[in-house]
């Protein structure tokens, strides 16, 4: 399909140079993310069609669930209705005979000007029968070559993602289809092999090359099949040989020496603390111990679900650093959760005679150099503030420990760029929200990690009912004998920014209905237009007990620990994502009685909804909770792993290719092992290729 020998630099030729491309079609290939030839080769194609796939409409059977694919030639088309109402009707006639109905209720005007009578279609979609008619509504649609090249007997053709802007300039999937085909006619056989040798013979995997060309032009499904699989191997170890580097490089660099727990933190831990520590809590100090004395920076995460105590661990480990001459920082993702733990913290601290200083945005200025001041002096021995304490406007004397509470997108290239700072404190990652292993892998795997999975002693688990609006007297009689026996509550409604006025009025609305419904109990609000002194006042009021039940348009922060409060009311419980619910549901429970959550939830829900809720019932475990959002909506949206810092997945799935990622990271990890530097002249094209491919801040260019 080509000729000359492998050329690594003719991936990074500018997409502009390819015939068929030039200025016009240049820009909106670079906005969808196209910019070079090996772009274009990973801009892979989003289903295929042949014949298997294909149902004749004659064949289509009434009351099916799935999804299916249709081939046929435009017959008809029209517009029904008038203004805003209106829909658009294409008639589709296939070989079979039979015809069928596709829908478009909005977008009519646009997707009329789309379709001509006679064009060749692939319609993708659900069907549903009205009279005698199929009909599919809004359906994914791909234009077609001629009838013989879309059904050619074993000829599998790919069809490609696209925009409005591609279509505009004609860069539809056949459009997509004779340029990679261009390309690989010209510099297939210039495509370098990227993979180690030995490491496709131990995982089976083909060429590099052949795999790019069977994934756009495969000639049967089983070599489809290994081209995919090759691919997203491929990707992974890429990926996994970039968390591998970066954490071999930080076991190389030189870190300070603690000498584990000393007199501060023995007093903190058998004096100070009113409570014995969990096995869990004492094995990660263990852990943080034995790495802040090896001489190697510390790059640990603790993994602990909701109140299993990770601050007392996190206050231990600074004083492990305090100890030993050093100052500690601890930072939060939010004021308002910088301000409660710079509270708890210096309220630990005081007696241990410790300088607690609090460092955050809208400070006076006079104050925030006082404080910059001790920080730079030494005179600060914890520093407790938001990120911006690690920035270059804040300078320590001597930072030997930074602890980062609750920052799920402090991603693998932040953590890198503190770890070059020079001071290379050494590093404690908290976070609440348990990590399915297969994300932990991608998101966190340049990190060591201990997981607390222990509860506090005396915790109980917290008694869940999803509940309709027909048991709403239920619930309020429930909650009246809590009141009675002197417990306290929440009651939250979501707020979507769409609609923030009207949330806030549902809010307000609920809070005065429950100040009548419940005389003489005292019922206070918080929402998110309030000053932030507001906020905390009614917070106190409540932590102090004078408030009975608290209503609240925002997310209760992370971190607000009211052991009295044991009941969680959500209201449109189907509106808030499983993790925010599992969250939520967490400010409960944190005393010695028996906690209730109520979910109350719409009598209509959608399937996503159900799966959510019913989870939410099954199980109060939150890696459990954590594998249900991960599987229900993807790696992606999780947490916000597209802000970790880390390079997109083009092909893989850390959800669906688990088997491939382990064998990938094994692969990957066992070479960075063997090889720290990549020298081995085995392994050079896997170095070129990752030198131009890795994250240019990282500071990867000249690896070896």
């Amino acid at each position: 399909m080509a000729s000359g020998d492998p050329n690594p630099t003719v991936l990074d030729t500018d997409i502009q140079e390819l015939p068929g491309v030039g200025e016009r079609r240049a820009e909106p290939l670079r906005k969808a993310g196209i910019s070079t030839f090996r772009d274009l080769l990973r801009h892979y194609p989003r289903r295929y069609l042949d014949r298997s796939t294909v149902t004749p409409i004659r064949q289509i059977v009434e009351g099916g669930t799935e999804a299916i694919m249709v081939v046929g030639t435009v017959t008809g088309k029209s517009q029904v209705g008038q203004g805003r109402k209106v829909r658009f009707e294409l008639k589709v006639t296939d070989e079979s005979g039979g015809t069928l109905k596709a829908v478009w209720f909005r977008g009519g005007h646009y997707i009329g000007r789309q379709f001509r009578n006679g064009d060749r279609l692939a319609l993708h979609g659900k069907v549903e029968k009205y009279g005698s008619t199929f009909s599919m509504a809004h359906p994914d649609f791909d234009k077609l070559d001629d009838a013989k090249a879309a059904l050619d007997t074993g000829r599998i053709i790919p069809l490609y993602p696209g925009t409005a802007a591609l279509e505009k300039v004609g860069l539809t999937s056949r459009a997509f289809r004779r340029l990679i085909y261009g390309l690989f006619k010209e510099h297939g056989l210039a495509i370098p092999e990227v993979l180690p040798e030995s490491v496709r013979q131990r995982h089976d995997l083909i060429a590099g090359n052949v795999a790019l060309r069977a994934v756009h032009f495969p000639k049967s499904r089983d070599e489809l099949g290994r081209a995919v699989r090759r691919l997203k191997f491929e990707e992974f170890f890429f990926l996994q040989l970039l968390l591998a580097l970066t954490k071999g490089r930080q076991k190389r660099e030189p870190g300070t020496t603690l000498a584990g727990m000393g007199p501060l933190a023995r007093r903190f831990v058998e004096d100070v603390l009113p409570f014995e520590m969990t096995g869990a809590q004492k094995k990660a100090l263990r852990h943080i111990a034995q790495d802040t004395a090896s001489g190697a920076q510390m790059s640990r995460l603790v993994q602990g679900d909701v109140g299993s105590g990770k601050t007392v661990v996190g206050v231990a480990a600074m004083l492990m650093a305090v100890d030993a001459g050093f100052q500690a920082a601890f930072m939060a993702p939010t004021e308002i959760l910088t301000e409660q733990h710079y509270a708890n913290i210096k309220s630990y601290l005081e007696p241990l005679d410790l300088n607690v200083q609090l460092l955050i945005g809208g400070q006076r200025k006079k104050l925030r150099e006082e404080i910059l001041e001790s920080v730079a002096g030494g005179e600060a021995d914890v520093v407790v503030g938001t990120h911006a304490i690690i920035e270059d406007t804040v300078a320590f004397k001597n930072l030997g420990l930074a602890v980062v509470d609750e920052q799920h997108r402090f991603g693998v290239m932040q953590r890198a760029s503190m770890f070059r700072k020079g001071l290379r404190p050494h590093m404690l990652m908290m976070t609440a929200t348990p990590i399915p292993r297969s994300l932990a892998m991608t998101v966190y795997g340049d990190l060591d990690v201990t997981v607390m999975d222990e509860l506090p002693a005396g915790r109980k688990p917290i008694d869940t009912r999803l509940y309709t609006e027909k048991r709403r007297e239920d619930m309020y009689a429930f909650l009246k004998e809590q009141l009675r026996e002197g417990q306290q509550a929440y009651v939250v409604y979501p707020l979507v920014e769409e609609s923030e006025k009207l949330d806030l009025k549902d809010a307000e609305t609920g809070a005065s209905e429950l100040m009548e419904r419940f005389r003489p109990y005292k019922v206070d609000l918080v929402h998110g237009r309030m000053l932030a002194y507001e906020k905390d006042e009614a917070m106190e009021r409540f932590k102090g007990g004078e408030t009975d039940i608290l209503v609240a348009t925002t997310v209760i922060e992370v971190g607000v620990d009211v052991p009295n409060a044991t009941v969680m009311v959500i209201e449109h419980a189907e509106r808030f994502g499983l993790s925010q619910l599992h969250q939520l549901r967490g400010r409960v429970g944190r005393g010695g009685d028996q906690s209730y959550c109520f979910l109350m939830a719409d009598y209509k829900q959608t399937a996503e909804s159900k799966e959510r809720l019913q989870a939410m019932v099954e199980t109060t475990d939150g890696f459990v909770i954590s594998e249900t959002d991960l599987r229900i909506r993807g790696a992606g949206d999780f947490f916000g792993t597209r802000q970790s810092g880390l390079p997109d997945l083009k092909i893989g799935d850390v959800v669906r290719d688990q088997e491939i990622l382990g064998e990938a990271r094994e692969a990957a990890f066992a070479l960075v092992e063997s090889d720290p530097e990549l020298r081995a002249p085995e392994v050079a094209s896997a170095r070129e290729h990752f030198a131009r491919t890795a994250p240019k801040s990282l500071g990867f260019a000249r690896v070896g």
